[in-house]
């Protein structure tokens, strides 16, 4: 790897691979530039290759076909198999077939899938930088994935930061054709999408039953604690099954630290094994930067997790993750103006507002960089969704195909995984089907949540939650803004002011007045907007010799005309 090590690929392997007519020299670099590899299935125009043996799960005269998320599925090949495979294991793939090649993702896509095309040709990977290799030099930079990066913390669509690599979509495959020798997109709509879920009478105890179905496979687990809905309701339905259970608690570094305090309470009730991962303040340019460069770069979010995670590699259990809870069961960013809005083009304008990162207490952009990209990232998050638009459940499933997919889930696909297994109860088919089918406005204000909570375990569900408003204030430093953090953050910040109008004259400001000043930027969105913009300066570090023309799209475009006095 370019800076920092490679994941070590335990838990699912690493793939690269080709489709169409590939060239032999091409492959064998993309070979060569990332994890070791051993061919796992070759055949012309088709070519497969994994960091450990990868069985098909299917061979025969209608198709030879292989998935790599870490569960082998059961259902046979067929024209549109892929579809089912992807939608009921979450699990990309390669479907060989007489007719046709097909390299598919999951139904979501929480599982990475890259790719390049050259020619009819095009080279896959489960990472960017191997993909690289293959790119054309210098590197191109994808303006429209940084403008997402920065105002949602997550990018859209296809989007990495360079040009030529892209990431395949959820429900998504891209389809050679022997025949007619042409590579297409096939993109479909999933079970969710598909079959509109209609209000069928699910209870809480009905939602607490598929919750056991779902942790059934599983014996020994590691529940992570905070002091939230999702860890408590997951760590009490492992306790009732009376599975083999560990929890372990960090700080998330919000400045509160109410996790670790309710995480005790929860765990002591249950009667859970419970253990506190600590965080190191001089530590915490390191962490940031590996998990920046592990997940390479396509989220400024989850660099506190990173001393967690990387204890998670060691120990030698699954670990069960609350993923998709708060869209799924409590309406979580579902704002009452998304709820009540008359028309759809208002219904996506209030919920993209939600989902962008606020105001920060000075403005960080220049103002024709926050008009650029506020075009994009509106024009972008309209095409990301337009599938759901109309749906009964568009609002949860929005937050879940954008922020949950290409942001949250970095977190246990990347960091925790490929070492570690992460579980996702909530995404288990019959349970996502089950909690999607009940109402939004049933979950308003987190009311039936609590019944989920009361029917799993009254106990647990009456301790004090971090869901609950107005906790007391109790004020920890952060150790995101501590002093080590400071003058890391105000390095990369001073590398990302070299991009022509990206900050604002206030921000340049604080920039020029040294790593101190950031000492300011300690409310949730101001720190939520210096994270975002240290990442892109860490990146243009790293990069900086490799990137081609860095002349913003923004400069390029006419300032507004300043109206002369009459």
């Amino acid at each position: 790897m370019r800076k920092g090590e490679w994941p070590r690929f335990q838990a699912r392997p690493y793939v690269c691979g080709a489709v169409g007519p590939y060239e032999q020299a091409r492959l064998d670099l993309l070979a060569r530039s990332g994890p070791a590899v051993q061919a796992a299935h070759t055949a012309p125009e088709a070519a497969l290759l994994a960091s450990a043996p990868l069985a098909p799960y299917a061979s025969g005269p209608e198709a030879t076909a292989y998935a790599w998320e870490g569960r082998r599925p059961e259902a046979a090949p067929g024209a549109n198999a892929w579809l089912r495979v992807a939608e009921t294991y979450e699990t990309p793939g390669l479907v060989d077939g007489p007719e046709t090649v097909v390299l598919h993702t999951g139904g979501l896509g929480l599982i990475d899938v890259y790719y390049l095309s050259d020619g009819d040709a095009v080279y896959f990977s489960s990472l960017i930088e191997p993909l690289l290799a293959l790119a054309r030099r210098p590197y191109e930079v994808n303006w429209d994935a940084w403008a997402a990066i920065l105002r949602l913390t997550y990018p859209l669509l296809e989007d990495t930061p360079y040009r030529q690599i892209r990431r395949l979509p959820g429900a998504t495959a891209l389809t050679w054709s022997r025949r007619e020798r042409t590579l297409r997109v096939d993109r479909r709509t999933p079970r969710w999408v598909r079959e509109e879920p209609v209000d069928r009478g699910v209870t809480a105890g009905d939602l607490v039953t598929l919750l056991h179905d779902a942790l059934a496979p599983y014996e020994r687990v590691l529940v992570p604690v905070s002091g939230g809905y999702d860890s408590r309701l997951l760590a009490s339905v492992a306790m009732a099954r009376k599975m083999d259970v560990e929890s372990w608690t960090t700080s998330p570094d919000d400045g509160l630290d109410h996790d670790i305090d309710f995480a005790r309470y929860i765990t002591r009730e249950l009667g859970i094994p419970h253990r506190i991962v600590p965080q190191h303040p001089e530590r915490y340019p390191d962490e940031a930067l590996w998990a920046a460069r592990r997940l390479e770069y396509l989220t400024s979010h989850h660099a506190w997790y990173s001393p967690f995670a990387r204890e998670v590699h060691a120990a030698g259990r699954a670990l069960v993750d609350g993923l998709a809870g708060g869209p799924l069961m409590k309406n979580f960013l579902i704002t009452a103006d998304a709820v009540g809005a008359g028309t759809g083009a208002s219904r996506r304008a209030a919920l993209l507002k939600a989902l962008a990162t606020g105001d920060a207490h000075i403005p960080v952009l220049g103002e024709q960089a926050a008009a650029w990209m506020d075009d994009r990232v509106g024009a972008a998050f309209t095409r990301a969704t337009s599938m759901l638009h109309g749906h009964r459940a568009e609002l949860p499933l929005s937050v879940l195909h954008t922020r949950t997919v290409r942001g949250i889930a970095r977190s246990p696909v990347n960091l925790v995984g490929p070492e570690a297994t992460p579980v996702f109860p909530f995404l288990h088919p019959e349970f996502f089907d089950a909690a999607l089918s009940v109402p939004v406005a049933a979950k308003e204000g987190g009311k039936f949540y609590r019944e989920v909570l009361r029917a799993a375990n009254p106990r647990v569900a009456a301790l004090p939650s971090t869901n609950t408003p107005l906790l007391p204030n109790r004020r920890v430093p952060l150790r995101s803004n501590g002093p080590a953090a400071r003058e890391w953050n105000h390095r990369m910040l001073v590398k990302a002011t070299e991009i022509p109008g990206l900050m604002s004259p206030q921000m340049l400001e604080a920039v020029a007045a040294g790593p101190d000043a950031l000492t300011a930027f300690g409310s949730w969105n101001s720190r939520f907007w210096l994270r975002a913009l240290v990442a892109f300066g860490a990146w243009l570090t790293d990069y900086e010799d490799l990137l081609g023309d860095l002349t913003p799209p923004w400069s390029l475009r006419p300032a507004a005309a300043v109206p002369t006095p009459s």
